[in-house]
């Protein structure tokens, strides 16, 4: 390079990285380049609100792998995402925060506009930087997105004053990255995977449980190789989903605080669970002191900071999970023995009978019920959609009624629990994937924290389709309120609430409706056939909850069942 601006820099580095698509919001302190956006093949999508700039990075990363990209400018432009940050930090996700920041004379000095983003994210970043010197931009953004798709993933933001931006600069980048400190393992300890292995072999009643790093480390396959050699049953978690088929009849769904009972009854009774990717979140464990009593517990991750800190682990083993896998399958090649059926014989014997005995069901009556909503999504779509979903009963409906059997098709807040989410990621998504279908499973409380990104979707010609299971409750709490608090249900009905026919209608979308379960079908099918993006409104029932559920605090055998 040589005579470039800082803002040139910035275009030539993210070319680098294979960048086609930012999201983001302009203001004063990334003028500069916005100003060289005409001299470049990179795409920007303009948001609403940077918030949803955040998360659809965010939903672009989950469905291609790849570190989504956003830009916005300084002091509140930056304080805005604060929220997409910290929730692409508890998931695990890749994305790069270009934050515009005031001059550098004029930082800490309460400047227009001036905000210390790099201290107010430094809890929810993988790392962070504050750019200096117009020379260390090309670098630094090197080494963001290294540092963001490496190891285990996560955000990085880069902020960029307006004079460093604005200088020019003859330094070339380096072609190969030295970061002292940063070296993520990879292969993991053959010693560890042999005794893991062995410790497999001998179990009589083995439960795979497979979290967010199957997907992340493209190692769907490999787990259900896996599985399908030994014959052991899987469970995954909620940012597990599709990381191995729902349909697979070595699937036992989803586990946890909302799980199916045979997964929380086969983990509970399992002699050995063999953690893959997960971190043992509460939501997964409940009492922590009463989670797998009787088991082993093999734990891969990546993250070694993750093992053994939430939950006692007799053989950990740090690297990646496509490798160890892969050295797992290895070794079985070596074993004579390959029927592993007649040993498990008796352990699927027992998961079947909890399976007659408590599935997931619902009776569809008059009113609409909202799980048969999501059934009729799934149906109808095939099982092929990229779903995103809000947060609440919405969520755990989706994860429970719609059988995802392919990884990055579901996108949603699993750490941090973001209502808003699912509309700004789906836009992410469908940006990514343009010829897919991306539905975004909504409540009428969620949908309406981010609604402005209807504008987005209408302007760049998305079809993205929401699904709005409208009950006139902020429901998960409304629930809470019903089972734990008298039935008090302060502060969650929405008594309020726009015409959401009307108000897609407003921002130049579709607007759709259904009143009675005979509604429901057409509205769905008018909704796939059109090419814009369009806002289907589910009058559900007001009441209903979400079952089974783990009460907070109880082991996780200890459901409430309908």
């Amino acid at each position: 390079m040589k005579g470039k601006t800082g803002a040139q820099i910035f275009f030539e580095g993210l070319k680098r990285e294979g960048v086609t698509d930012i999201f983001g919001f302009p203001g004063g302190a990334v003028l500069d380049i916005y100003h060289e956006f005409k001299n470049y093949t990179i795409k920007h999508i303009l948001v609403r609100h940077e918030q949803g700039a955040v998360h659809a990075a965010d939903g672009y990363a989950r469905t291609t792998g790849k570190a989504g990209v956003c830009l916005v400018t300084s002091g509140p432009g930056a304080t805005n995402t604060v929220t997409g940050i910290a929730t692409a930090y508890m998931d695990s996700v890749p994305i790069i925060v270009f934050t515009g920041q005031v001059p550098t004379m004029l930082i800490g000095n309460d400047a227009f506009q001036e905000a210390d983003i790099v201290g107010i994210t430094r809890p929810c970043t993988k790392h962070n930087y504050l750019v200096k010197h117009v020379d260390d931009i090309a670098l630094t953004i090197k080494e963001a997105f290294h540092i963001a798709q490496s190891g285990r993933p996560g955000p990085v933001l880069v902020d960029l004053p307006k004079d460093v931006v604005k200088s020019i600069t003859n330094l070339h980048c380096p072609e190969h990255l030295q970061l002292q400190g940063y070296k993520p393992t990879y292969s993991g300890h053959l010693g560890q995977v042999k005794r893991a292995l062995e410790e497999i072999l001998e179990a009589k009643k083995p439960v795979i449980y497979a979290g967010g790093g199957i997907i992340t480390s493209n190692s769907s396959k490999e787990l259900k190789d896996f599985a399908h050699k030994l014959q052991i049953p899987v469970t995954t978690t909620l940012m597990g989903l599709g990381g191995f088929p729902g349909t697979d009849p070595l699937s036992l769904g989803m586990l946890g605080m909302h799980g199916t009972y045979r997964a929380n009854m086969a983990v509970t009774n399992c002699d050995l669970l063999i953690a893959m990717g997960a971190r043992f979140d509460d939501r997964v464990t409940g009492d922590v002191s009463r989670f797998a009593p009787y088991a082993k517990i093999i734990h891969i991750d990546i993250d070694p900071t993750s093992i053994s800190k939430n939950v006692r682990v007799d053989t950990p083993i740090v690297g990646d999970l496509n490798d160890i896998l892969k050295r797992f399958i290895a070794l079985l090649a070596g074993i004579k023995k390959t029927n592993w059926k007649p040993k498990r014989k008796s352990w699927f014997a027992q998961i079947e009978k909890w399976k007659s005995k408590h599935s997931l069901d619902y009776k569809q009556k008059d009113v609409i019920k909202p799980q048969y909503v999501v059934e009729k999504l799934y149906q109808l779509t095939k099982g092929k959609a990229i779903i995103t979903t809000e947060v609440g009963q919405n969520q755990m409906w989706a994860a429970q009624y719609y059988s995802f059997d392919q990884p990055r098709k579901f996108l949603t807040s699993g750490g941090l629990g973001t209502m808003g989410y699912g509309f700004p990621a789906a836009i992410g998504a469908q940006i990514a994937f343009p010829k897919e279908t991306v539905i975004d499973i909504a409540g009428d409380g969620s949908i309406q924290m981010n609604i402005q990104e209807l504008a987005t979707a209408v302007n760049y010609g998305l079809p993205v389709k929401v699904a709005i299971l409208n009950n006139g409750y902020l429901g998960m709490v409304r629930q809470w309120q019903e089972l734990f608090y008298d039935k008090n249900y302060a502060a969650t009905p929405l008594s309020t609430a726009p015409d959401f026919v009307k108000l897609a209608e407003a921002y130049g979308a579709m607007g759709l409706r259904a009143t009675k379960p005979k509604d429901v079908v057409p509205v769905i099918k008018k909704a796939l056939q059109s090419k814009k993006t369009v806002l289907m409104d589910f009058i559900v029932e007001p009441e209903e909850g979400v079952y089974p559920m783990v009460p907070a605090g109880a082991a996780i055998d200890k459901m409430l069942l309908l």
